[in-house]
């Protein structure tokens, strides 16, 4: 059965994820991508990139708030952050709620999106004030070749999927940028794919990780409906040092609110059913 003209529709892989929308609210080409704005019936505004989907209104917090707290509360005191793309603005919001945080570093290559962001999600983009953060719209692969070594206790790569241009932050090279600029136990963490449909990226995305050296590498899963699949990873590597515990009372306890991290559920993302546990 054909949905119909009122429908957007990101095919994955032999099957789509679909959304009922009221009206188009924005489309435009900017210099690097097409960007489209539409208001859903059920899940608030919906953002795409060429065609696919960035964030929803009602389920993006999972994602920014996975992709950020438990990365800053595996560090023991992270306070100068890069974000490599995150042009909605969403992931910076939630890395600026930690205290310990002095310093963050928003590098997007597409100015057009943090734009948009302002416009039609601006709840996302409430701490884009803040005299901690910086913006800087450029090709992150360049920024971070020249990034101070040793200036970073966290980098985080809320990019878009490994493809064009974007192959080349998930490859070894970047990789050892990434940990040319962090300090010792500095921990970078980009967002991996699903893992039931893009297990083999995963499992390639951790390869080289491992090839640039880092002490040691962890990937997480958690929930994303809009997404293809509705199953989403984060991968997490650190420099120098393990993991070893997380701060579970500071997590505990945490100063902010959140809607989907925890402290329990810090503990149960790292459980990887048996598929994952055997790729890796």
């Amino acid at each position: 059965m054909s949905l119909g003209e009122n429908w957007f529709s990101e095919p994955a892989q032999g099957h789509a994820m679909s959304l009922e929308i009221n009206q188009k609210l924005h489309e435009e080409k900017s210099p690097h991508q097409t960007i489209a704005i539409y208001e859903t019936n059920t899940f608030g505004r919906l953002m795409t990139l060429n065609g696919l989907t960035m964030l929803t209104s009602r389920d993006n917090f999972i994602y920014h708030e996975m992709l950020s707290h438990p990365a800053l509360f595996n560090h023991p005191n992270p306070k100068d952050v890069a974000i490599v793309g995150g042009g909605d603005c969403g992931t910076l919001k939630e890395v600026l709620k930690h205290e310990t945080v002095k310093s963050v570093t928003q590098i997007e290559l597409d100015e057009r999106v943090t734009r948009l962001s302002e416009q039609y999600f601006p709840d996302l983009c409430e701490s884009n004030s803040d005299p901690r953060a910086s913006f800087v719209f450029e090709y992150a692969i360049s920024w971070m070749q020249h990034a101070e070594p040793n200036s970073l206790d966290m980098i985080i790569i809320d990019a878009s999927d490994p493809a064009g241009q974007a192959k080349r932050i998930f490859k070894e090279s970047f990789y050892r940028d990434c940990l040319n600029a962090l300090r010792e136990g500095g921990v970078v963490v980009a967002q991996s794919e699903s893992p039931l449909l893009d297990l083999k990226k995963i499992v390639d995305l951790r390869t080289e990780m491992q090839k640039a050296d880092y002490a040691e590498i962890q990937t997480i899963q958690f929930p994303v409906a809009s997404y293809p699949s509705g199953w989403w990873t984060a991968t997490l590597a650190r420099k120098g040092q393990k993991f070893g515990d997380f701060r579970e009372q500071m997590a505990r306890h945490k100063s902010f609110d959140t809607k989907y991290y925890n402290a329990d559920i810090h503990k149960a993302c790292s459980a990887l059913p048996q598929f994952m546990q055997d790729a890796f």
